[in-house]
């Protein structure tokens, strides 16, 4: 499950990042066409689960409003001194991101497809390259961490299949689902009393 950012937040993303590319050929860089904000990897799904996986994945997004997000800045997976993912991060409300991302999971354990890793705390991130091996992407991570690109709205969830293959993997949208949630409410500060 993810989220896919417009074509235009893909195409500043982008510029940012093709200087990059060519200080850093020895890593598997990505392109835009498959740079998308996961929710819950869910690894292998049986076909006989798929049915029951959207129609959760489905409740999960009615659920949740459409959030304001940017991509901005950026880092690697484990560390910036021993990488084996650089990536792009997600500006916007971390709590309502990671509430979402909760959902999805949740309703995919529900289906039987659970998400690997399921006890990692989410942190939304677009996937920029791949280290062959270990690497140190210090340089990397600090020309990415002044990155800021416009705000948009995400609107919808995206059940996305991976295709891996000797090349770089291909992904293939098989459903997509409208956020409709309220907002939630922010209290006030003040209450009322009754007289």
């Amino acid at each position: 499950m993810a989220v896919v950012p417009p074509d235009t937040a893909l195409a500043e993303l982008d510029l940012a990042v093709a200087p990059l590319r060519i200080a850093a050929p020895e890593l598997r860089w990505t392109g835009a066409a498959s740079w998308h904000l996961t929710l819950a990897f869910l690894g292998e799904v049986g076909e006989e689960v798929l049915p029951e996986l959207q129609v959760r994945l489905e409740r999960a997004a009615h659920r949740h409003p459409p959030q304001l997000l940017a991509i901005a800045g950026g880092g690697a997976f484990p560390s910036s001194r021993r990488a084996q993912v650089l990536w792009a991060g997600i500006a916007g409300d971390g709590s309502a991101l990671a509430a979402l991302a909760d959902s999805v999971a949740a309703g995919a354990r529900r289906a039987g497809a659970p998400p690997p890793g399921q006890h990692r705390r989410y942190q939304g991130h677009l996937t920029l390259a791949r280290c062959r091996a270990p690497a140190d992407v210090s340089a990397l991570s600090r020309a990415l961490a002044g990155f800021s690109g416009a705000s948009w709205t995400a609107t919808s969830v995206h059940l996305i299949q991976s295709h891996l293959s000797a090349g770089p993997p291909r992904y293939e949208e098989l459903a997509a689902w409208p956020l409709q949630g309220r907002p939630a409410q922010r209290r006030s500060s003040t209450s009322r009393s009754s007289m």
